[in-house]
């Protein structure tokens, strides 16, 4: 062999050397790692033959389950240290979602693998010492080169702690619950209790007022002053409970295509009074096509009365508010409230909305909160809007809220000809109605019997408790029935129940008037059946214009039933 030979061959040799010793490396670099995942003791690691006979039982499992690898291979299968009734719990779920019939055991839980399947369920271990843990468990099918199955991999995890944070989680959010609903009674009740005395301070004042003959001009300005701060009181505990709905989150909102014009129509004229009293003028803008917004129409009334409220509250006098509206490029629509009044520095417009918060203005004459601006930006976010705030000291400040711009909801022609039917006219049967009032308050029946009293064409029966409600609506049938809520005995709920489902009575309207007012207690008392909702303080005008409405389909409703039991 020639010398270049022999150094060729060297070279090959040195190579193969090389190669095999890299291999050498490579397999020790794979037996370490496949020595580590078996010996590891944070995941139990088993598998099976093709039948689920254990095959591999890692020092995770061992240590997870109690038991040692000799006690399990080749003797059961994973099915056997899994809860039985999970199993065959698990069998039959799948049996229905995969339309076949998949029998406990083994196969319950290597069906979806066998399949290709990727499958993760969650089971408990039942140990060797009979305790139990939560797992989740990885299964795989293992195949060899011609893909035919020869057994398969359960890489299992402790899920215990998981759980019991889940469990300390739902405890939570049940505590969290009842203390809502602890609070939501709390205010209903205060609500109740606060609004009975107030009805009888504002329904006998708003009597004295309208009465024959007038009230003196001095006991006309002792009246207002009585109206003035019973109308203010109520408007206080009505922004407390709506604060505190929106806080708990049990606000309601109906979110629908609301007209900008008609909305500020009606904010015009309720805050018309108010800007005259101080010389304020106030300037609404002019929509040369109609403009909708998406929002629930009441709040958004709301809130536009606020701004407005604030504006001419905190004007200077003979001052201008003045109301714009800006098409914004992202969609939605800025409505500017600008006034003139004396502005605000940097650090108070940083305390603007929160509550009780009135910058100082306590020792002001204007009555207020400080919730009011807290309440129009938690209904602004709501309805999907932003609140902002501009202001210079001494020229001014321009709230402005940003809604989103929708179209005009259309009614179907045929839907608009069943909705808009006559108008009601009020009652024409020149005989006397009767009218039944249920009701334990003296003050509150005594504030009823003065109103009818102005109605020649009524006739006042009463009752004290819903038991006696219902025996004198039995016996005298009135046209219909105005129901307490919070009644001796049982409940204006229940009695209005009770009226409807007896034959003689289930024609007549029974109208609640309670001082139960949120609105939880509102929908709750018109689901019940109630043909209309009247809260307390009574609004005369209101109370006068259900009780023509009521009257009139009263006599719709007892014509039907005359017709009905006619030979």
């Amino acid at each position: 062999m020639s010398p270049i030979s022999r150094l060729s061959a060297l070279d090959a040799i040195a190579k193969a050397d090389g190669i095999e010793s890299l291999r050498q490396e490579a397999l020790l670099k794979t037996g370490a790692l496949q020595t580590a995942i078996l010996t590891s003791e944070n995941f139990s690691i088993i598998a099976t033959d093709e039948k689920g006979i254990i095959q591999l039982f890692n020092v995770g499992a061992e240590r997870m389950l109690g038991y040692m690898a000799a006690e399990v291979v080749n003797k059961i299968n994973p099915s056997d240290i899994h809860d039985p009734q999970e199993v065959m719990a698990r069998a039959q779920a799948l049996s229905v979602e995969l339309a076949t019939t998949i029998t406990p055991g083994f196969e319950a839980l290597a069906f979806k693998a066998s399949r290709g399947i990727e499958d993760i369920y969650e089971l408990t271990y039942i140990c060797k010492d009979g305790s139990r843990f939560p797992a989740i468990v990885s299964i795989t099918a293992l195949r060899d080169d011609f893909g035919t199955i020869i057994g398969y991999l359960l890489i299992g995890t402790d899920n215990s702690v998981r759980k019991q944070v889940e469990i300390a989680l739902n405890e939570a959010m049940a505590v969290a619950e009842k203390a809502n609903l602890a609070k939501s009674d709390f205010l209903s009740s205060m609500s109740h209790e606060l609004r009975t005395p107030l009805s009888a301070i504002l329904g006998f004042a708003q009597l004295i007022e309208s009465g024959t003959p007038a009230p003196s001009p001095s006991q006309k300005r002792s009246v207002d002053q009585i109206l003035q701060a019973g109308w203010y009181l109520l408007d206080l505990i009505n922004e407390i409970l709506d604060l505190a709905l929106i806080e708990s989150g049990k606000l309601s909102l109906s979110l629908e295509p609301v007209s900008l014009a008609e909305v500020m129509r009606e904010c015009e004229t309720m805050i018309e009074s108010q800007a005259e009293k101080r010389g304020i003028s106030v300037s609404f803008p002019e929509f040369g096509s109609p403009r909708f917004v998406s929002a629930d129409r009441t709040r958004l009334k709301q809130v536009l009365i606020n701004l407005l409220s604030n504006a001419i509250k905190y004007n200077t006098e003979h001052g201008r508010v003045t109301l714009e509206c800006v098409d914004t490029p992202a969609g939605r629509i800025r409505i500017c409230v600008e006034d003139t009044g004396k502005g605000l520095a940097p650090e108070k417009i940083d305390q603007l909305f929160q509550p009780f918060n009135r910058l100082g203005q306590e020792a002001n004459t204007e009555q207020g909160t400080g919730i009011g601006l807290v309440m129009t930006k938690r209904l602004v976010e709501l309805m999907g809007g932003v609140i902002g705030v501009e202001s210079v000291v001494g020229k001014g400040s321009m709230f402005w809220i940003e809604m989103n711009i929708t179209s005009e909801q259309k009614i179907p022609a045929d839907l608009l000809n069943l909705v808009v039917g006559p108008v009601a006219q009020g009652p024409t049967d020149p005989h006397t109605r009767s009218l039944l009032y249920v009701e334990d308050n003296p003050a509150n029946l005594m504030l009823v019997e003065d109103l009818i009293a102005r109605r020649p064409d009524l006739r006042l029966l009463s009752a004290r408790d819903g038991i006696s409600g219902i025996a004198i609506a039995k016996a005298s049938l009135p046209d219909f029935i105005l129901m307490d809520i919070n009644l001796p005995g049982i409940s204006g709920i229940t009695a209005m129940k009770i009226l409807s489902e007896d034959p003689l009575t289930k024609h007549i309207p029974v109208v609640a008037l309670s001082a139960n007012a949120m609105p939880r207690d509102i929908a709750k008392g018109l689901e019940a059946g109630f043909f209309r909702y009247l809260t307390k303080p009574i609004k005369i005008n209101e109370f006068m214009e259900t009780l023509d409405l009521v009257l009139e389909v009263a006599k719709t409703r007892a014509d039907s039933v005359l017709v009905k039991e006619a030979p």
